[in-house]
């Protein structure tokens, strides 16, 4: 590894030397491309040195450890051990840095949550859901628009799509797709009996035009009247839109907005974004090695988390972390759990670098 980073610094050095000559200036666009390649490498190079530096403290101390005066001798075995935890933190690092990085992770998103076992109490439970993530990514600066919505009885909901917009959303919700289960005593309940429902959430990278090319003549579209609540004009004219991807067979429906072009237009977003992930998982399947990216399985249908009400516990049980907090997390504070997940990941990774 150290290597690889001595001959990642001397092409640091490089770049520094060639941004130092006057006649680059004469070169806008040469200038921009090192630029970009010397930012490219500074974290790695910055972290590098710090351990380089570390690393001769060490040595140092390792020399004092051996006078003849005790206690410049304990001084500096107490240093040592400081030390030599930092150069462990340092060096876990430094192998983060090194690991390719996905460029997924830097997209937007699109977020469909639905009920799934359970009736009610698993479409309030959706609804649930949809509200602790929404609070975590307004909590984050990031920008959720409803792409469509079902309600369902008593307050809860049948489906929800939303795109979630913002720096790397998808870095931080890609490990959120999967079965969530919850364990808590419905408010129809008169005997106090714990229930179990559960819901499905989808976390697709939101694609672009670049990503995923939509040919009109693949696609029909129908037209038709809006159904449940909304607003009178909603209801009373023929503004709701089906997309049919006809290759694919992959349908998308969107009736929230009073505009036929509006609807149309989120439900091609919808589409663009299942089509992207649709040809992203063809071509993980079609490599030797599961995706990294993924944990477990990574099936949709496999269950990622258990949230038990009565004992304020939600569970992930992809890496058996639990947060005996769950009214917070519910309020969309789930940074703990993400991080939990994607650290067991990346060390899964570092492991297999050594």
């Amino acid at each position: 590894m150290f290597e690889r980073i001595a001959e990642i610094e001397a092409r640091y050095q490089e770049l520094e030397d060639k941004l130092g000559q006057p006649e680059l200036a004469r070169d806008p666009g040469k200038l921009r491309e090192l630029t970009q390649e010397l930012a490219s490498r500074r974290e790695l190079i910055t972290a590098y040195r710090v351990w380089k530096d570390t690393t001769s403290a060490i040595a140092e101390n390792e020399e004092l450890a051996g006078d003849p005066d005790p206690e410049i001798r304990e001084l500096a075995k107490a240093e040592l051990e400081t030390l030599q935890g930092r150069r462990l933190e340092l060096e876990t690092g430094l192998r983060k840095l090194l690991m390719p990085r996905d460029p997924l992770d830097q997209k937007s998103v699109v977020l469909e949550i639905r009920p799934g076992t359970g009736g009610e109490e698993a479409s309030l439970f959706a609804g649930d859901l949809f509200r602790m993530y929404t609070r975590y990514a307004q909590g984050r600066g990031f920008s959720v628009e409803v792409l469509s919505l079902s309600e369902g009885d008593g307050g809860g909901i049948r489906e929800v799509i939303a795109s979630i917009a913002g720096l790397a959303v998808y870095g931080r919700l890609k490990y959120e797709s999967g079965v969530h289960r919850v364990q808590r005593v419905p408010t129809t309940e008169s005997q106090g009996r714990i229930h179990t429902s559960t819901a499905t959430v989808a976390v697709l990278p939101e694609a672009d035009t670049a990503d995923i090319q939509i040919d009109e003549k693949d696609l029909r579209i129908d037209r038709f009247r809006a159904g449940g609540p909304g607003g009178q004009s909603v209801n009373t004219t023929d503004s709701a839109i089906r997309v049919t991807h006809i290759p694919t067979g992959l349908v998308v429906q969107c009736q929230d907005e009073k505009s036929q072009h509006k609807n149309k237009a989120k439900a091609i977003k919808v589409l663009r974004a299942r089509l992207f992930d649709r040809e992203q998982q063809r071509i993980d399947s079609e490599r030797a090695a599961a995706r990294k990216g993924q944990i477990g399985t990574g099936d949709r249908a496999e269950r990622i988390r258990t949230y038990n009400f009565p004992q304020n516990r939600v569970t992930d049980h992809r890496v058996g972390f639990t947060l005996h907090k769950l009214d917070r997390v519910m309020e969309g504070e789930i940074d703990e759990l993400i991080e939990a997940v994607s650290s067991s990941l990346e060390a899964d990774e570092l492991r297999e670098q050594r």
